[in-house]
């Protein structure tokens, strides 16, 4: 591979020591060259970039980025990797001095402290990887790394928070820095940070399926060299492939699509690594195949990855070439990996929650806030009248005039906030929408519930039927639009779910995490038609599809209709299929 020092990069790149921050020691840092100067069109500066950033033209954006290999001094990631991850940041942008004003709190100075800083204890000591920072630079990882650990106490987990910490270090200041982890460790709409043990599996998981799929031979061949330890336990290991074992430069390569794109781009980089090492280990004659078979493909592939053999336009080019290989479609394995996971988790008990992940049980904060909430449930009988006024954390309107013994009624609530996903019941929920206070409009449905995420949908019909749906997305996305400019039909994830609480108590979750499968692992070939979650437009809602619609409301929110659907394969939620609609109540989570 070319690799050549300062004298031979183009003159307006900076001095190897001026393209860095003073934390970092560019000494052991190389300047890899694809190509000799002239033979490809001119790297496309900052500014060049920022219109299409501004514009949200992301498709354009992300083939620009794919497309120019900037070398490891240039300055343009100085102003590149923070405008990406703002593009991420979910709700206001922070204000200036916040971080520092953070730094003061957890640590009582902004001093560098002399001491070793203590980590968060989702941070494992293999996790910190610091590249090229100086000693000092190592520090302010870590106080980045422990305020952040501060300010988002939900992540239990996270072997890559460091790793990116550290990167971005690089190229940016610390203040900065934490700006652009906040942004990514909170974004809603792509995943670039695992934060739970569980979700950290899912991971391995998804790469080791689309692996079977879209990298047939190279996976065939790495279950044959890994014997007896099996290809999990290769797989486990994934992202140090790219994060601990990729050359610097490669891996800043792989930041900067990561940085837009998000996790995708890994699970295409990790498969690329696969095609590439079985280019180089099929032959048995060859040295990578003598590797694997005398020190175990695990150690033959961090060491073919440490002496990546393709330059880092090539191993893009690989990653990127995969054809098939949808955003959509690795969302689908993701999700109903995670849903197998947490699925296997509540069958097999408490035992294998706890070894697998922490994410499965309430924290102590969820069974305070559980403990909470139900003090709140009274019963109120008014001597006027026989009915029972229910305070709980949910319904108001929809059991009103319900006239059931108390005992029942509080069975039906538990039994719904058992149905939520464990991570939602630690938030308090909260009234968005309700056709009683604010009309039956879906004008206004939208303008109160677009935003949240993810919301409980109540209906009571006329004929006293109590049914609904928990919705894992936003509303808002019926207005997003595909990477060719063409608008969702459908949206939502596998998290959504149907339920009917009166006459008949059930759960109706996405037949996807229903189907059979192996141990752990997702069936990526569930049908278009079981995946049909949620949709809308100014004329209507609708909760599952393909072969008829779950629920289905009109604009005026009056009438209704209820079928079979493929994507939850329940039976129609109240016995007409028709029904005219007496309450309908939204709820959303505070700080979901």
């Amino acid at each position: 591979m070319p690799s050549v020092m300062l004298s031979a990069v183009l003159e307006e790149e900076p001095d190897l020591y001026e393209a860095f921050p003073p934390h970092v020691d560019p000494t052991g840092i190389t300047i890899l060259t694809d190509s000799p100067p002239g033979k490809k069109a001119p790297l496309k500066t900052f500014e060049e970039i920022q219109p299409l950033i501004q514009q949200a033209r992301k498709r354009e954006l992300k083939l620009l980025i794919r497309e120019n290999s900037w070398p490891i001094n240039s300055p343009v990631r100085a102003s590149l990797w923070p405008a990406l991850c703002r593009q991420h940041q979910h709700g206001k942008s922070m204000l200036d001095g916040f971080y520092w004003d953070m730094v003061t709190q957890v640590f009582g100075t902004v001093e560098l402290p002399d001491k070793p800083i203590m980590l968060p204890p989702f941070v494992e000591a293999t996790h910190c990887l610091g590249y090229h920072l100086t000693r000092k630079g190592r520090a302010v990882a870590d106080r980045v790394v422990s305020v952040l650990g501060y300010a988002c106490p939900d992540i239990t987990y996270s072997p890559s928070l460091y790793p990116i910490t550290a990167a971005l270090l690089h190229f940016m200041p610390e203040e900065e820095c934490y700006h652009c982890m906040a942004s990514l460790v909170a974004s809603k709409e792509k995943m670039f940070i695992t934060q739970t043990k569980l979700l950290n599996e899912v991971t391995w998981k998804t790469v080791m399926q689309i692996a079977k799929k879209h990298a047939k031979s190279a996976a065939q061949h790495l279950s044959r060299l890994s014997g007896a330890i099996g290809p999990e336990r290769i797989y486990a290991d994934w992202q140090w492939w790219i994060l601990a074992a990729l050359p610097f430069p490669h891996l800043v390569r792989v930041l900067d699509c990561f940085f837009h794109e998000g996790i995708k781009v890994f699970y295409r980089v990790a498969l690329a690594i696969l095609i590439l090492f079985n280019k180089h280990a099929s032959n048995q004659n060859s040295e990578w195949y003598a590797e694997a078979t005398k020190n175990g493909v695990d150690h033959a592939i961090d060491k073919f990855c440490r002496n990546m053999p393709a330059s880092p336009t090539k191993l893009l080019r690989t990653a990127f070439s995969i054809r098939a290989l949808s955003s959509q479609y690795i969302s689908r394995v993701f999700i109903k990996t995670e849903m197998t996971l947490k699925s296997k988790a509540v069958i097999t008990g408490a035992r294998l929650v706890r070894s697998r992940s922490s994410d499965n049980l309430p924290t102590s904060q969820s069974q305070v806030n559980i403990q909470m909430m139900s003090h709140t449930l009274t019963i109120r009988e008014s001597p006027r009248s026989s009915h029972l006024a229910i305070w709980f954390p949910f319904p108001n309107a929809v059991f009103k005039d319900q006239h059931h013994h108390a005992s029942d009624l509080r069975q039906k609530l538990f039994t719904l906030w058992s149905w939520l996903p464990v991570r939602i019941t630690m938030y308090q929920p909260v009234l968005l929408y309700t056709t009683e206070e604010h009309g039956c409009s879906l004008t206004t449905f939208y303008v109160r519930v677009e935003h949240h995420e993810p919301t409980l949908l109540m209906i009571k019909t006329c004929n006293n039927e109590v049914f609904g749906a928990y919705c894992s997305t936003r509303w808002f996305e019926r207005n997003q639009k595909d990477e060719r400019g063409n608008r969702q039909a459908y949206f939502g994830t596998g998290e959504t779910f149907l339920f009917s609480l009166h006459p008949h108590r059930a759960k109706y979750p996405w037949v996807g995490c229903l189907e059979d499968g192996k141990e752990g692992e997702a069936d990526a070939r569930t049908p278009h038609a079981n995946s049909l979650f949620m949709a809308a437009d100014n004329t209507m809602i609708t909760i599952g599809g393909g072969d008829g619609q779950a629920i289905w409301m009109d604009e005026n929110i009056r009438f209704g209709k209820t079928d079979r659907c493929s994507t939850f394969n329940n039976p129609p939620l109240c016995p007409s299929g028709d029904f005219e609609i007496r309450v309908l109540e939204v709820y959303g989570f505070s700080g979901a």
